[in-house]
């Protein structure tokens, strides 16, 4: 049993009964300790949260995609700095956007250099996403419909500058699953399941959910001035495009599988999905661009996020990473990341600790959550020594 469960179990139980949250779960691993898992609150009006809640992980989806790719770079299907647009021919037709007419029309331009899966992982491909982007936004509310409707029209956005000039939160690493499914002739979700849900024993994780998993799916809240409300939720089940970025539905049981399988340099209990040579360039920062957050252009899906508040990070290949210690206690070098209705996850590779939060709100970087989140970490760290990688 972890030595701070009833700390944990207390913290998650106070933020459900004070009102910040309707519902929560968590898991933690630690070297040396048996998994913590909890879970308080409701999951739905009929349904309480449990450690075998499903939940959207959004863009925890993230980290899976990369995994995947660079199974494909292992094997020199990919490689991390040739054009992808040989594979996906948008990527290489894509234009930037340079600015509006005074009409409101588009001003596009050809990019000065081509797309590579290294931008695509790294958010440093040109990509945004209109949520966050008030350019991107306005392009989208101006675009013409196409018929019949584009399975991808949603992500057939234009980029923000030339790839690799700058860092920007985006949709490329959902252009980075249709890389794959053009690499290895299959679906993004047998791709997943065949390479890294099945050896990994992530029976919950899944693009399309079965009934039953249906049944344990959290209802999405949105936070508002009276409170926190649930909305309809749903996102496509089988869609021809499927969300590279953030399409994934889980439990923090098994995410907190994936993470231990990074925490262990790509082997879980024995199981290899990736190398340790891998994992350790996915751990690396891969961008000099200064990375810093978005702006809140949509208020219902993300708030204002400031990256840098905890002192200066760094990109690897899909992960946040921190170059100095965080006031949770989280050591440089870790990998962390989230998903848009509040889930989070971190890996600590000297303190050899991964834990996975996840609660269901909108919009991203609630306060009532990462405020949760964060003590949720603090007090593991509290309780694990601090170890040499």
């Amino acid at each position: 049993m972890h030595t701070s469960t009833r700390s944990l179990d207390a913290l998650l139980l106070s933020a459900v009964e004070s009102g910040a949250l309707s519902g929560v779960a968590a898991a933690v691993w630690a070297d040396g300790q048996e998994p913590y898992y909890g879970g308080f609150g409701a999951a739905s009006a009929t349904t309480p949260i449990s450690d075998r809640t499903i939940f959207w992980i959004a863009s925890m989806t993230k980290a899976v995609t990369a995994v995947a790719a660079m199974q494909l770079v292992e094997r020199n299907v990919l490689t991390l700095d040739e054009p992808v647009g040989s594979f996906v021919p948008y990527l290489a037709a894509v234009q930037v956007l340079d600015g509006f007419e005074p009409d409101g029309v588009p001003r596009l331009r050809d990019s000065k250099r081509p797309i590579t899966l290294r931008h695509l992982l790294t958010h440093t491909s040109g990509f945004g996403y209109g949520f966050a982007d008030a350019s991107l936004a306005q392009y989208t509310a101006c675009r013409q419909p196409q018929t019949p409707p584009s399975p991808a029209a949603d992500y057939e956005l234009p980029l923000l500058f030339d790839p690799g000039d700058r860092w920007c939160y985006g949709v490329g690493i959902d252009w980075c699953g249709q890389v794959i499914q053009a690499a290895t002739g299959q679906r993004l979700d047998a791709v997943f399941a065949s390479q890294i849900f099945e050896p990994l024993g992530m029976h919950d994780t899944t693009f399309s959910r079965s009934p039953s998993q249906r049944e344990r799916t959290a209802d999405v809240m949105l936070r508002t001035p009276a409170g926190l409300v649930p909305i309809p939720f749903e996102l496509p089940e089988d869609p021809e495009f499927l969300m590279a970025g953030g399409g994934l539905y889980s439990t923090v049981a098994d995410y907190l599988r994936f993470t231990r399988m990074l925490l262990g340099n790509g082997n879980l209990e024995g199981t290899t999905v990736l190398s340790a040579e891998s994992v350790e360039l996915m751990a690396r920062s891969h961008t000099t661009a200064a990375v810093d957050g978005w702006q809140a252009v949509n208020p219902m899906m993300t708030n204002a996020v400031d990256l840098t508040a905890s002192g200066p990070i760094g990109w690897g290949l899909s992960f946040l990473i921190n170059e100095t210690p965080t006031a949770e206690g989280r050591s440089p070098g870790s990998l962390s990341w989230g998903g848009l209705a509040n889930t989070y996850y971190w890996i600590d590779r000297q303190r050899r600790t991964t834990g996975v939060f996840a609660t269901q709100v909108l919009p991203f970087y609630d306060a009532a959550a990462l405020q949760t989140f964060r003590r949720f970490e603090a007090t593991v760290n509290a309780a694990q020594p601090v170890e040499a990688v």
